[in-house]
């Protein structure tokens, strides 16, 4: 093989799909190719136009526009163009100009057929290019030896005891001992019509019976807890063992639709990995002081990190940050309770935005508010008390490294607590008068979930408004052409670029231009369904099963994009930098590069067809 076409298959054995191709394939492929020189300018392709030509960039950039002017994607070299056209076997559906002085090698169709038909990976890598592509990026993302972290991912459906044992109220508190005994169970759940009614366990019968010499034949319902702490399936161990230590309880009933279908000790869940330091989780409950808790919110850089090495997903990670977060948060409501005394009736802390999706990162500022009984506000002293317990649990947060929002949209502003009827007259005024404000704050407040307190007040507001929002056609258009207005720079890394010069010049920001568009883009897909789901992906999951256009494919870019920005700001991190979205093309790696760009691409394809749909463009 001469010195040209050498060069040529290490530039090939350097790109997929080629990369994967058999050594002899490999050697025998760069005879069969042309290697072309066009000039910066020079059409390759034409909309409409017939296409038998698969283009391999070797070195220069060339501008993929669609029928309407569109940007689609600006290559660089080893990106290759033309396999749509030559695969349907229709014409092109797109204009490729090269942009820079460009050197291109060439594949005549039959050769491209041969590959397609002979090596699945390279049909595989085509069909379907930058959505498959994206998929197999992130399974590479997360291949490596991840059982360090594997109970990460475990839930409470896989641990535990299925079918837990239930008794009658009446039952008497010696044969419910029995029961125990006989099964060797440390706990026991009251049941009537199979719906879980209260739970006794081996510390009640210490502590309640034993230590306070109560007649046994009692009945069982004198000693048992009424309506105990209890979780859904699917909830993560980690959050189960969180909710345990919070509420200083060892037994957790599973329960779908009343029934307990499961119960979990802590022992199960400690069982799962004693080692890790996610653990850390669990000693906020005994933290007496917030600057004790703000040592232990120090240790959560080093946690991300560690989870990062052992290739958590950034679910995974998103959805320990926020369990944190709301933990934190409740420990700081305790410590004011204490100090403020009771609330003057029912009320909840509502975790917004970031937090209340699962999907903070180690840079996220507070975002919260407080729901209060009607009534409750009316009553003396009562605004002073919720006023004081809102700033208390607010600094605390900030002493714990949450920064305070810049809008104040926080529950120590007063706008951000009110009462369930007041909230229900301000989503009203949201909806059905949608200024730019407006859209602001509802897209917020739709991002909610209860941290403490009485979970039925926000519910009672989230029912109705989400009753409303598939029928309020303005208000979803605002939200559809905010979620287009600013999109990702397909060709971000061969010189287009956000920033026209200076620092930025080479930035990116992974938040407002990456994982904002996919978080707005599934908003309004679940609104508009009225979908009750908060978060990003379980929007985009339910939407999707419900028939909404290309949304399976942005669960893989929110991943991907996702895992690249913790990563980003990890490193920071440990340089003892501040934590920032912005990244710099060149700290990037080419595998990230490469699939960054895939996932702007399905990120542009979900937007525009959100535009058409919304018709964002007679939006005023």
């Amino acid at each position: 093989m001469d010195v040209e076409l050498s060069e040529v298959r290490d530039f090939l054995a350097e790109h997929d799909p080629f990369r994967e191709l058999p050594a002899t394939i490999l050697d025998e492929l760069p005879s069969r190719l042309q290697l072309r020189y066009h000039r910066r300018g020079t059409v390759l392709m034409e909309v409409g136009r017939p296409n038998n030509t698969l283009y391999i960039l070797r070195s220069g950039a060339a501008d993929i526009v669609d029928a309407t002017g569109t940007l689609v994607e600006r290559t660089e070299p080893g990106d290759s163009f033309g396999a749509s056209s030559l695969l349907s076997k229709a014409p092109s559906r797109y204009t490729i100009t090269a942009v820079e002085d460009s050197l291109v090698l060439v594949m005549g169709s039959e050769v491209f057929q041969h590959l397609v038909d002979h090596f699945p990976h390279v049909r595989d890598h085509y069909d379907q290019q930058a959505d498959g592509r994206l998929r197999r990026a992130v399974a590479v993302q997360q291949s490596a030896d991840r059982s360090s972290a594997a109970w990460l991912r475990t839930r409470v459906d896989d641990i535990g005891t299925a079918d837990p044992h239930g008794v009658a109220a009446s039952l008497s508190i010696q044969d419910a001992a029995r029961v125990m005994t006989q099964h060797r169970i440390s706990a026991l759940l009251v049941t009537e019509s199979e719906h879980m009614r209260g739970i006794i366990t081996d510390r009640d019968l210490r502590s309640k019976v034993v230590a306070q010499a109560l007649d046994v034949s009692l009945p069982v319902s004198r000693i048992m807890t009424n309506d105990p702490v209890h979780v859904p399936p699917g909830t993560q161990a980690f959050e189960a063992l969180l909710e345990m230590t919070s509420r200083g309880v060892h037994h957790l009933p599973v329960v779908e639709d009343g029934r307990a279908v499961r119960i979990v000790t802590s022992g199960d869940i400690v069982r799962l990995q004693q080692t890790d330091p996610v653990f850390l989780v669990a000693d906020i409950s005994r933290q007496k002081d917030v600057a004790a808790l703000s040592r232990l919110a120090a240790r959560t850089p080093s946690l991300v990190a560690q989870l990062l090495r052992q290739d958590a997903s950034a679910h995974d990670i998103s959805r320990l940050l926020s369990t944190f977060a709301d933990a934190l948060t409740r420990r700081l409501i305790h410590f004011a309770e204490q100090d403020l005394g009771p609330a003057p009736g029912p009320w909840a802390w509502i975790a917004l935005g970031s937090q209340a999706r699962r999907e903070l990162s180690v840079h996220s500022d507070q975002d919260h508010a407080l729901v209060v009984a009607d009534g409750v506000l009316d009553s003396p002293g009562a605004t002073d008390w919720f006023a004081q317990l809102a700033e208390r649990v607010t600094s605390g947060l900030a002493q714990c490294g949450q920064e305070l929002c810049p809008g104040e949209v926080m529950a120590s502003n007063p706008t951000w607590r009110m009462s369930v009827s007041q909230w229900r007259r301000q989503f009203a005024q949201w909806i059905h008068e949608p200024s730019a404000e407006a859209v602001l704050h509802s897209q917020i407040f739709f991002d909610a979930r209860t941290v403490h307190g009485d979970p039925a007040l926000l519910a009672a507001i989230r029912s109705e408004t989400l009753a409303a929002t598939p029928r309020a056609a303005r208000f979803l258009g605002h939200l559809a052409s905010q979620a287009v207005e600013r999109q990702p720079p397909v060709g971000f890394f061969r010189g287009l670029v956000l920033a026209a010069k200076g620092e930025e010049a080479e930035t990116f920001d992974m938040k407002a231009d990456g994982v904002h568009a996919i978080i707005e883009i599934a908003r309004v897909h679940a609104l508009a369904q009225g979908i009750d789901a908060v978060g990003t992906l379980d929007r985009l999951r339910i939407a999707a099963a419900h028939g909404a256009p290309s949304l399976a494919d942005l669960t893989d870019a929110f991943e991907f994009v996702t895992h690249v920005r913790l990563a980003h700001q990890s490193r920071q991190l440990e340089q003892g930098l501040t934590p920032d979205n912005i990244v710099r093309a060149d700290s990037l790696s080419n595998f990230d590069k490469r699939h960054l760009k895939d996932s702007f691409a399905v990120i542009r394809k979900a937007q525009e067809g959100l535009s058409y749909s919304y018709q964002t463009h007679l939006m005023s």
